[in-house]
């Protein structure tokens, strides 16, 4: 198999065409910043982006597989401390001299869309860690492989960011129990859980995985797309079973919902506490992560339920530029990764002082068009 990739060897997204049978290729697009726990970056998206438009019209790609470098992540989110930095000027110049907050999140969320709503099969093997802009590219794959050391997370609510990069979808599409609680909580889910509730459609042990990649490429390729991903799946079914941990949300309580105030559905989650060390963690993170992302998911997660892929995305980009430009999102990142003094001075402390008004102001339009409005015309 050829192993060297088609674009720099030094780049971020490494890109690879690997020669399959009848003459087909196997493409894969590979993150790799392991010092960084493959964050995704602008630039990563701006070398997978375009070789997706690629690997799409060319009739030779039968699939795409997408990995992660190392053995601790497959990509722990998006490129923090880079949109810190550029949301930090603006604030200090009171305007805007950096856009690359909103440039990042409109390209983020077009690749996660066109991910969601590409023709071809994509087989994704999240490994270890897989939150934030890591998840948006999971999640939006056809297929997703995970395995017992497998972390699944939205752990926006410690930085006063949101469940983005196709998290209103994700959310939308779980149990309301779980999209409540690792919504609010940015608690982490499990290999096991993930199989549950259908965010992995797979699992194959971490010294294993690997594998998969090889099956791929020994796998006979016909030509025809619903045939050879029917094989695909077939070869995925076939993996060596692997040693998952027990699951944990089924913990939760069918009962809690995002009926109510912030500080209502946020009181019902903290009366779980005592039932499972998972559940008390995630109260725990809660009690310290930032109201005005507590009062955001929870609208987000009423707006979602009615809302297609297109508009789960126009959505996103609407409430994330309102955080780019409020003061919680820069502040969070300051505590938890510049500072590391984990003490962040939200901008209201309590839920109780929340105001409606202001989590309702994240999502009106600050723009007479929204920068995805062409979404829907481009649904494959």
């Amino acid at each position: 198999m050829a192993m060297q990739p088609v674009n720099d060897p030094a780049a971020p997204m490494l890109l690879f065409e690997h020669s399959v049978a009848g003459g087909r290729i196997l493409a894969e697009a590979r993150f790799n910043s392991e010092p960084t726990l493959n964050s995704l970056s602008l630039e990563m998206i701006e070398i997978l982006a375009p070789a997706l438009d690629r690997w799409e019209d060319d009739s030779r790609v039968a699939a795409v597989l997408i990995t992660g470098a190392g053995d601790r992540a497959f990509s722990a989110g998006g490129d923090i401390q880079a949109l810190y930095r550029a949301i930090v000027k603006n604030h200090q110049a009171g305007a805007v001299v950096d856009d690359y907050p909103y440039r990042f999140f409109e390209h983020e969320y077009r690749l996660d869309y066109r991910l969601h709503t590409y023709p071809k099969t994509i087989v994704c093997v999240g490994h270890g860690i897989i939150m934030g802009g890591g998840l948006g590219v999971f999640s939006g794959s056809r297929y997703r492989v995970v395995t017992e050391k497998s972390r699944i997370a939205l752990p926006e609510v410690t930085i006063g960011l949101f469940p983005d990069a196709g998290g209103t979808w994700l959310l939308r599409n779980l149990p309301e129990q779980v999209a409540v609680f690792i919504g609010l909580t940015g608690s982490s889910l499990n290999g096991a859980d993930a199989l549950a509730l259908g965010l992995g459609t797979h699992s194959v042990s971490l010294a294993e995985h690997e594998i998969v990649r090889d099956r791929l490429l020994g796998m006979d390729w016909s030509g025809d797309a619903d045939a050879d991903d029917a094989r695909v799946r077939a070869v995925l079914d076939a993996l060596p079973a692997a040693d998952m941990p027990e699951a944990q949300v089924a913990q939760l309580p069918d009962s809690l919902s995002a009926s109510g105030t912030p500080a209502e559905v946020a009181q019902r989650i903290a009366g779980l506490e005592g039932q499972g060390k998972w559940i008390d963690g995630g109260i725990a993170a809660m009690g310290r992560g930032c109201p005005t992302t507590i009062g955001i998911v929870i609208e987000q997660l009423r707006r979602a339920r009615t809302m297609s892929l297109a508009e789960a995305f126009q959505l996103e980009m609407i409430v994330a530029t309102h955080c780019a430009n409020h003061p919680d999102f820069a502040e969070g990142v300051r505590a938890l990764l510049i500072d590391k003094d984990n003490k962040p001075n939200w901008r209201y402390k309590k839920l109780e002082e929340l105001p409606e008004a202001y989590v309702a102001e994240h999502f009106e339009a600050p723009w007479p068009q929204n920068p995805l409005h062409d979404l829907e015309e481009t649904t494959a």
